[in-house]
This record gives structure tokens, sequence and C-alpha cells, in this order.
């Protein structure tokens, strides 16, 4: 998720940062270009030939909206590698023993090479969760402006990784404006299209029994943004994923009365892409908010192992102590008297990052590879899904709070520099950057 660091109040929101690794991608939520893992393959690259992969990487940031985006608006920057290699290229590439290809600029892949469904239900305990893989819910996603080919981009991802077909014929997808008008939709975007088919395909990723209701604001302002997340709860989810923030305000308290205080809703909220600081509406109390993680392969009995997601001073999830938002009564550090950003976390660096299809991309179509914490907000919003329907008086924020074991602590890495360590640096417990932590099963999640 990319946000906006003026203002909500002035400036227009962004996407939580779409990191595609050298293919089609938005500046929402990180997207980037990989090879496709599993928990089983060893990890047999050193942490310096890592390094090396990600140093050569270019990461670039394209906006289809405004580059100076107006007061009051989330921006629509979506985060990609353009040329080079990544960590996660260099790293598949010599396990097979090949030399991994160079990324051409606003190139775009014949096929996926980021990690696909059963790589992250792997990573995050979910293989055998839950027997339903979310049938009977409905996950909601909230993105401004219209994607035309959302539905058949969709059902190319569905399609690749053998997955249940979800179509507005069979009742399983359906997108809507913000007034739940199915025909009159917004303007068409093709820098949000790329964040909509990210949304979309975590999504089916996590949960691919799930129904998925795509509600577009008619433009990126909080106003409709927040109106399209009451449209989505009028319409019956019970989950509802934000990719998308900006700087915080003096406004937001009643941004939270007025959009995001829906008890018996799962609200998940990317912490943002621009490193250390809180951002907006992932500071709400009422609202889970995700940060993002590195994920790797290793050899540990879990299969993988992760670290604080920070590509440069600049590139990294977001973390902080809000300026105005109240502390939930449920979290309990004791450094930040007001809200703490983040719960929880998961995957979001571009350099390890997922697979994506999308064919209305600002520049460069078909097969990409993103991050961002635009990838773990659906993610964990879906995690939820699969948890169940939360109880009808519930903030499932509180949930991982009550189950901390169910989680997979993050202890490594940092998102910058700050003045109280946890804020901005992991460590054994809670810490800003990854929160309490990344799924490991249900349970964190479970009323």
């Amino acid at each position: 998720m990319r946000t906006s660091r003026s203002p909500h109040t002035s400036g227009r929101w962004r996407r939580a940062g779409s990191t595609a690794v050298a293919t089609s991608a938005l500046v929402l939520a990180g997207l980037g270009t990989a090879v496709h893992a599993t928990a089983a393959t060893p990890d047999h690259v050193s942490a310096k030939a890592v390094a090396t992969a990600v140093a050569k990487a270019h990461v670039q940031y394209e906006s289809a909206c405004d580059a100076t985006p107006k007061k009051g608006y989330a921006a629509c920057n979506a985060l990609r590698v353009t040329g080079g290699t990544t960590a996660f290229m260099e790293k598949q590439a010599a396990l097979k023993g090949m030399t991994a290809k160079t990324l051409k600029p606003n190139a775009s892949s014949a096929s996926p090479t980021g990690y696909g469904p059963s790589d992250l239900q792997s990573a995050y305990g979910l293989t055998s969760a839950s027997a339903s893989n979310g049938s009977g819910e409905t996950i909601a996603i909230v993105d401004a402006y219209d994607d035309p080919n959302a539905a058949a981009d969709l059902a190319t991802y569905r399609s690749y990784y053998g997955l249940p077909a979800c179509t507005t014929a069979n009742g399983c997808f359906k997108k809507v404006s913000q007034t739940g008008s199915t025909t009159s939709l917004p303007t068409a975007d093709s820098g949000w299209a790329g964040e909509i088919s990210l949304d979309l395909d975590m999504v089916s990723a996590i949960a691919p029994n799930a129904k998925i209701l795509l509600v577009e604001a008619s433009s990126s302002s909080m106003a409709n943004l927040g109106k399209a997340v009451n449209e989505a709860v009028t319409l019956g989810a019970k989950f509802v994923s934000n990719s998308y923030g900006g700087s915080e305000s003096s406004s937001d308290t009643s941004y939270d009365s007025s959009y995001f205080n829906h008890p018996g809703v799962a609200i998940t909220v990317s912490a943002g892409d621009e490193g250390y600081g809180a951002e907006y509406p992932a500071a709400s109390k009422y609202v889970t908010a995700v940060g993002g993680t590195k994920l790797s392969t290793s050899s540990t009995s879990r299969g993988w192992t992760e670290s604080v997601w920070k590509t440069s001073s600049t590139e990294g999830t977001g973390s902080g102590c809000s300026s105005y938002d109240a502390k939930p009564s449920w979290q309990t550090d004791t450094g930040c008297t007001k809200r703490m950003i983040a719960d929880v976390s998961a995957v979001a660096d571009p350099a390890t990052g997922v697979s994506v299809y999308d064919s209305y991309g600002s520049d460069g179509t078909g097969w990409n590879t993103y991050g961002g914490t635009s990838a773990s907000s659906p993610i964990i919003a879906s995690v939820y899904a699969l948890a169940g329907t939360p109880g009808s008086s519930d903030y499932p924020a509180q949930y991982p709070y009550e189950d901390t074991t169910a989680l997979n602590d993050v202890t490594s890495g940092n998102n910058g520099t700050c003045s109280t360590s946890y804020f901005c640096t992991a460590k054994s417990g809670y810490d800003g950057p990854t929160g309490l932590g990344t799924p490991a099963g249900l349970g964190a999640f479970t009323g």
C-alpha cells in the first residue's frame, strides 16, 4: 500500500503500494516478479547473493493519477521493479542451476513467477486450516475507480492455479459502485486496475471458495472510499480489505465513526509502503492494521522465514504511533499512548512477491509479481474469512491479541529510525512493523 504523505485533508489517497517486479504494476501495493517456489525448496543461496540481487533490482514508482495529489485524496502509485533481477528471482534460478533472467522495463511475463496460492497457504499454515476454504463467506475489496477487466483477469488467475471459477454468473463475483450499482460504475483507471487485480488474486489464493465483492469508489477521496466501505458492509460483507491510505490528520476520528466503526466486521487496512510512519486509515482503532514482511523459504520446520520488509529508507512497511486515534483497549504496548500500527502482518516485499494477473495496467500487462502492504491486507482479510464470521458485537482487530501463540513472531529487521525502538524495529513479541506476527493457522483470527 502506498499512501500520500500530505494530510489527507490536503492530499489524494494512494493505493497501498502494490509493487510489481518487472511486470505491469501499480503504485498501490507493491508488485514484483519472481519464480514460483514451494515450502519444500531448500535454501541454497547465500545472504550475500540475495543482497547482491536486491541491489541489482531497479524499483520505480509509476503513477496513473496525479503526481502531486490533491488534498483529501489518496495518491495512485504502484511500485514495481522494472529492471535487473530480484533476490527472489536470483535465488530460485540458483536452485535450478540457472541464471536469473534480467527483467526488461515495462515487460510482463507469459507465466507467473511469484508466490502462488500453495506457497502462501503453506507459509501461513492454511493448507488444511479450513476445509471450507471460505465457503459461505463474502470478502469485500474496496478500491477507487473501475477496472473493466477485473472479472476476466480474475478468471485467468484462478484458472491457471486450478481454483474454482468465481464469476458473476455463478454468484461468486460481484462488482459494484460505492452506491451498490452494477451498471453505473466509476471511470476506468489503469493505475488502480493493478491494485484491484492484486487484491482479487490474494483473496482467491487464501480463500478460494469465498464470494468476492469488489466495491469501486468514484474517486480516491476518503469520503468516497469510506462510502464504499459502508456499502460493502451494507451488502453483507463481514470481511473488508482496504489497500490505500494517507498521512494522519485531525479529521481521522470523525472518519472512524463515519466509515470504519462496524462491529461484527473484520476490516483490514494496509500499514503503508514508505517505511516508518503512521498512516490512516491503518491508525483507526476499529480496523486491523496490516504490516509487511519479507517471506523466504528456509530449512526450518516451518519451511519459511520472515523479517521486516525494508527495501530502502523510503520503501518498506509502515508503522508508528498515531497522533490522533485513541488506543484500543486490547492493545497493551506501553511506549505509545495512542493507537499503534501495526497489529499483524504478511508478505509484502516485492523481492519475494506474489503472482498477479492484470491486463489493464498503466504499462506492461500480463503476469506480474507484486508486493507492498496492498498484498498483505487482502491476505489477512481472507485469513479472517477462513476463521469464520466474527461475533456480531466484536471488533475482530482484537482477536490476534487474544491468542498470540497462533502467530509467527517476526523478530528481525526494521523499517527506519525511531526514538522508541519497537516502533520501527522487530523484536520478540509485539513490534510496530510486524505487529504480533504473521498467521500460523487460524487461531489468532477466531473470536
